[in-house]
């Protein structure tokens, strides 16, 4: 559900407890992992980290690009890993490092869905987030913006 929330501190703050508690465990652990220079603000109706306009601001959308993003929906949380989606060698990384933990995950293209934090693997998303930096994400999204044959 997307939120009218202006901050992040009002966005948790309209949260039940529980999930105020869950999104705050996987908000903590972007925050300690998120290489310098993205930041943390909400865009679309959720918690967003995102590369500023001021520092990249030729995006398709107007928008910032965003590197991850939080949210509480209906039924569950769902955490957004764009620097999955947008990157092959990010998913297979992701993909394997994930088999490795054992844990299975309710995920779609970008978006991880949860019911509870400890279905989680919280190191592997403090890893993942920790492995993009911005001139990385940057030459991401400008492969998949780039025309594609002769």
């Amino acid at each position: 559900m997307k939120s009218k929330a202006l901050t992040v501190e009002s966005y948790l703050e309209s949260l039940s407890p529980d999930r105020r508690e869950a999104i705050g465990t996987v908000r903590k652990v972007i925050l300690g992992h998120l290489p310098a220079g993205y930041y943390e603000g909400m865009h679309m109706g959720m918690i967003g980290y995102v590369i500023p306009l001021e520092s990249y601001p030729t995006t398709y959308n107007g928008q910032p690009l965003m590197i991850a993003a939080l949210a509480s929906q209906k039924n569950y949380m769902a955490l957004y890993l764009m620097c999955v989606y947008g990157s092959t060698d990010t998913a297979s990384w992701f993909k394997e490092e994930l088999r490795k933990s054992g844990m299975r995950l309710d995920m779609g293209k970008a978006c991880i869905r949860f019911t509870r934090v400890d279905k989680l693997p919280l190191d592997l998303v403090g890893r993942t987030i920790a492995r993009v930096s911005i001139k990385d994400f940057i030459a991401m999204y400008e492969r998949s913006r780039a025309p594609s044959g002769p």
